[in-house]
């Protein structure tokens, strides 16, 4: 099979499409012709060599998400049929034309779906929603602050906090981003490069604050995700790409009762990855059959095109998923 090789720890253009052997399904697993992925900051990170796959990964192929057909069965495999269409997440090896993973961990790709808006799904919504509803309890009538709006993550978990009845309030450091987040059902945009953004939250609830943050960022701003909590908030942490390390007021978390988490979902143990799976298939998928969720993409690009695609990512202009094709496939 061909697939994108991290041939060292550099910029893009340390990958190459290079021949490897087939993946081979072992009992329980499928193998699955790829026919689209999407690059994530977790690639980003992996191929400047700060970000090792989980063990049983390729440690030299990236990619952890795919859209694809069922091409083979392991022993054992009953939940699918050769030629299904699925996608899903996988610790890494989703940039090459095949990969493997526990057939309970593919999620059915719905039919009014192509493979580009299929590839887009898997990591963005799998986290949103992980992270909004079944560690931060996210409730009609709440008011969520979302960090990064314009991410993939960001625009996943703006439509959903929508399609849960709550208000998602939004940052980003470009007015562009944040007008196109309120198309998906963002309530308030705040520009965090124009200053004092925990104010203006504030002043948009009317010093109530926020009862959740989904936290894409990090680093320093941390002190602001504090000060906008109401009393009894959640915090929780999914990104760094700010840093991540910052210093905090026990203080305000011990007066306001804050609950602060952070989540991954890429070394999790298969029980729990296949836990997530079969809950979102049955909890939001229909809403990608019904429309009411909708992939976000910015751009796409051919695998033979993957390093102009990193450097796409690299520039913080994207709103939304960059997704990769086979093209030819």
């Amino acid at each position: 099979m061909k697939a994108i090789v991290l041939t060292a720890a550099g910029g893009p253009e340390v990958l190459e499409e290079q021949d490897r052997p087939n993946p081979v399904p072992g009992p329980g697993q499928i193998r699955v012709r790829v026919l689209a992925s999407a690059l994530n900051r977790a690639d980003l990170l992996q191929r400047r060599g700060h970000y090792p796959a989980p063990s049983g990964s390729p440690p030299d192929i990236g990619g952890i998400e795919f859209a694809g057909e069922v091409e083979t069965l392991g022993k054992g495999s009953v939940l699918w049929a050769v030629s299904d269409r699925v996608m899903g997440l996988v610790g890494g090896g989703a940039h090459a034309e095949y990969v493997v993973l526990h057939e309970r961990e593919a999620i059915a790709v719905p039919a009014a779906l192509g493979w580009e808006e299929a590839a887009a799904i898997p990591e963005v919504f799998l986290t949103a929603y992980d992270a909004l509803f079944l560690q931060l309890g996210l409730r009609m009538g709440e008011r969520l602050l979302v960090h990064a709006a314009g991410s993939g993550v960001g625009t996943a978990a703006i439509q959903l906090a929508a399609l849960a009845g709550a208000e998602s309030i939004g940052t980003s450091r470009s007015e562009g981003k944040l007008e196109r987040a309120r198309t998906l059902g963002m309530g308030f945009g705040v520009n965090a490069a124009a200053g004092d953004w925990p104010a203006a939250v504030l002043a948009h609830t009317g010093g109530k604050g926020v009862h959740a943050v989904l936290d894409l960022v990090g680093g320093s701003y941390l002190a602001g995700n504090l000060e906008v909590l109401a009393p009894r908030g959640r915090l929780i942490v999914v990104g760094l790409t700010a840093g991540a390390r910052a210093e905090i007021d026990l203080g305000q978390v011990v007066a306001k009762r804050l609950s602060i988490r952070g989540t991954v979902l890429r070394a999790r143990p298969l029980e729990e990855k296949i836990a997530l799976a079969r809950d979102f298939s049955d909890r939001v998928l229909p809403s990608f059959v019904s429309g009411r969720l909708k992939p976000v993409i910015d751009s796409v690009f051919r695998f033979a095109e993957v390093r102009e695609a990193h450097e796409r990512m690299e520039g913080n202009e994207t709103f939304g998923k960059v997704v990769l094709t086979w093209g030819d496939s």
